[in-house]
Order: C-alpha cells, then sequence, then structure tokens
C-alpha cells in the first residue's frame, strides 16, 4: 500500500513545475526553472537519447537541406531559444511533408513540417509553432511524460532506467516519427511558455492565436491535413479562449511587435519553389519493384486456357 502511494505522488510531480509566481512572470525567462518534476533521466542522458532518436527521424524523414531555408529555420529558432528558458543546445530542422505538425524529440531536437510553414502568414505565426516546441524542450515534456508512464505501467522505478538508454528507453518513448502524444496538461504548458517566449523575442503574442485558428480552420476543411501529434491537442475554442486570457493577464504591452520580415517571405517562395521541383522529380522517378516473400504464394486470376 506504502508502495503505490508513493507511486500516485510521483506521478503527480510532473504538474507542479517550477514555482508558480515565476512561472507566470515573463521578465524572469532564463532565470527560472521550469522543468521540475519526477524525471528518471539526467538531462546527458536526455541529450544522447535525442540525438539517438533524431538519427532515426534523419533515416526516416525527408529533411529540407536547402541551405538557404535551412538557415533561416535555425536562425529564427535559435533567436526564439535565446528568448526561452531551455538551458540546453537546441537544433530545428525543417522535414518535407504535406501534413501541418511540428515535434519536439528529447534534449531539444526540433522539427516543423513544411506543411505548417505553408499554412503560416507571416514570420511571427511560424515563431508561434516553434516557440510552443520551445516549450516542450525547456519543461523537458519528453522524458517526463516516459519517466511517469514508466511510474505508472510498472508500478517501481527499473534499476535499467538508471543505466543507459537502450532499447527499454526507446521503447517507453515511442518510435520518431510516431511523434510523441504530450499530455493534456503538457500540451497546455507547452502553450503557455510559448506564447511568453514569442513575446520575449519580440514577436506578436496574438500571433498564437491566429496560428491555432490556421490550423483548425484546415482541419476542417480537409481533413486529415494535420498531422497526429496536433490533433491529439485540438485548437478548441477553450484553448485560443485561454491564450487570448494569458495574453491580456500576463504579458506586458509593447509598443510594436514584429509580424513579418522580408527574409520569411523570399525563404516560403524559395520552399514553395523547392516543393514544386521536388514533386516533379517523384512523379518521374521509377517506382520501386513489387516485393514477394519466399514463402508466400502467388495467385493468378487469370483464366486457364482450354487445353
Amino acid at each position: 500500500m506504502k508502495k503505490l502511494v508513493a507511486i500516485a505522488a510521483l506521478a503527480s510531480l510532473p504538474l507542479l513545475s517550477g514555482t508558480p509566481d515565476a512561472k507566470r512572470d515573463p521578465t524572469a525567462i532564463g532565470g527560472r526553472k521550469v522543468s521540475s518534476g519526477v524525471n528518471f533521466y539526467s538531462l546527458e542522458k536526455e541529450l544522447a537519447l535525442g540525438k539517438q532518436l533524431a538519427e532515426e527521424v534523419r533515416k526516416q524523414a525527408r529533411l529540407v537541406e536547402d541551405p538557404l531555408v535551412a538557415e533561416y529555420v535555425n536562425r529564427l529558432g535559435q533567436n526564439l531559444a535565446r528568448n526561452s528558458d531551455v538551458t540546453f543546445p537546441v537544433t530545428f530542422n525543417l522535414i518535407e511533408s504535406e501534413e501541418i505538425g511540428a515535434f519536439t524529440l528529447p534534449g531539444g531536437f526540433i522539427y516543423v513540417n513544411t506543411a505548417t510553414l505553408k499554412l503560416s502568414d507571416n514570420e511571427s505565426e511560424l515563431a508561434s509553432v516553434i516557440a510552443h516546441e520551445l516549450g516542450h524542450a525547456a519543461a523537458r515534456h519528453a522524458t517526463r511524460q516516459a519517466s511517469t508512464q514508466q511510474v505508472l505501467d510498472i508500478a517501481g522505478i527499473p534499476a535499467m532506467i538508471f543505466g543507459g538508454i537502450g532499447g527499454y528507453a526507446l521503447r517507453q518513448l515511442g518510435t520518431p516519427l510516431a511523434f510523441f502524444h504530450f499530455s493534456r496538461d503538457f500540451e497546455t504548458e507547452a502553450d503557455f511558455l510559448g506564447l511568453q517566449y514569442l513575446w520575449k523575442a519580440g514577436y506578436d503574442p496574438e500571433s498564437s492565436v491566429n496560428m491555432f485558428e490556421r490550423v483548425e480552420a484546415m482541419e476542417r476543411r480537409r481533413p486529415g491535413a494535420v498531422s497526429q501529434l496536433f490533433r491529439t491537442h485540438p485548437m478548441t475554442s477553450d484553448r485560443i479562449a485561454k491564450t487570448q486570457r494569458d495574453i491580456g493577464q500576463i504579458l506586458p504591452n509593447r509598443p510594436e511587435y514584429v509580424i513579418n520580415t522580408s527574409d520569411y517571405e523570399e525563404i516560403r517562395t524559395r520552399l514553395l519553389d523547392l516543393l514544386e521541383v521536388q514533386k516533379a522529380k517523384d512523379a518521374t522517378a521509377p517506382q520501386p519493384p513489387t516485393l514477394r516473400r519466399p514463402n508466400e504464394l502467388e495467385f493468378d486470376d487469370r483464366p486457364t486456357p482450354r487445353q
């Protein structure tokens, strides 16, 4: 019984992240801790795990490697990271995908789909997506959630957690391209933190609301256009209302905000051109052969000629 009580107490810790007052103070960004909660992974192991998973993403996904596009996305991300609570190096990559989405691996490996950049209307809206993912990274949601699941699923703290990042850790976190389905509490926290990072970097925080509404409208217009990750935390009216309320309650007014830049417009146009070229190449590329297992029977439904 005592063991079950202890497990329940540990499981509740991720909801108690950092000092509440500091987390609501955007002027304290960079000098506060937002990753408090049960976590069986040291930062060193989280970074190593993220690097391992990032290699899998590189093998399974098509990253946009155009130097101008890649440099812009990284520059935008690094500027936001400098105005966040992240305490370790982060990386930013663009994945060629027609699904709207973005995701964060352990250790700050952040990925944005090309469809997300295409959907955004300006740099501030794109930055709002990246800022949300930085919220996940800063709060170390991936390993905190994995740690909570280990407590709940195994009813104890397995010794193997503290020794290496092998197959067990990978199974707990799931495959890279299945993404991480964070809890509602973690998604709400990432919204809250990301909104502050967006403001701190000088962008219009209302862009978060605008991007939410764009994603919501696209999902209504084209069901399935939004990745599974985004669908686990739908753009509900409650979520939008909470974001608007947070803007009014915790963010000091600025005389002006960055909405858009010429760099964004140039990169977006360049990306659209690159995607069209790639689409044409894919359409003319030879299709891979259909493979059959050695013991698989092959049925021929063509009529048998009369003897």
